[in-house]
């Protein structure tokens, strides 16, 4: 890339079924289920081509160093944004995911949050992104435990 951060510059990787034949022979746990790039809320348009009808993985940042099986268990599949609700700009967030719903026709969305306080407000963003674009999103909420395990799951719609 001549000019700019990479770490902005999007990109779809492939599809599952299509992973070069070297990371294919590598152990399943070895292989990364990430489908596309840059991940972090912020850095995501809401025109970025892998959004559009997706099912959204909506993780805080803490989740996969805290989940051991992230990749297998929650990321197969799915389009990841990442963010933190206690550092990052959620008034930003929730304006980039109404948008997002109103754009993109969302499936579904699964939002991961830790089981700390900080972190209690990343379901209700969404939630409110959602209702505020007017869309009607099943979602499934899943708390994980700072020691890894999950603490509670809950379905909406």
């Amino acid at each position: 890339m001549p000019c700019g951060c990479p770490s902005s510059h999007i990109q779809s990787f492939f599809p599952e079924e299509e992973i070069p034949e070297m990371e294919a022979a590598a152990p399943a746990s070895r292989i990364s289920a990430l489908s596309h790039w840059p991940v972090q809320i912020r850095l995501v348009p809401p025109t970025a081509p892998f959004l559009k009808g997706a099912d959204l993985l909506v993780a805080a940042d803490c989740v996969p160093v805290a989940y051991p099986r992230f990749h297998q268990d929650f990321l197969k599949g799915k389009v990841l944004l990442m963010g933190c609700p206690k550092f990052d700009d959620t008034e930003a967030y929730l304006d980039k995911f109404v948008e997002i719903f109103r754009r993109c026709q969302i499936r579904k969305v699964t939002i991961l949050s830790m089981e700390v306080p900080c972190c209690q407000g990343l379901p209700l963003l969404v939630e409110k992104a959602a209702a505020m674009a007017g869309v009607d999103i099943p979602a499934t909420v899943v708390v994980i435990g700072v020691r890894g395990g999950i603490v509670s799951e809950r379905k909406t719609t």
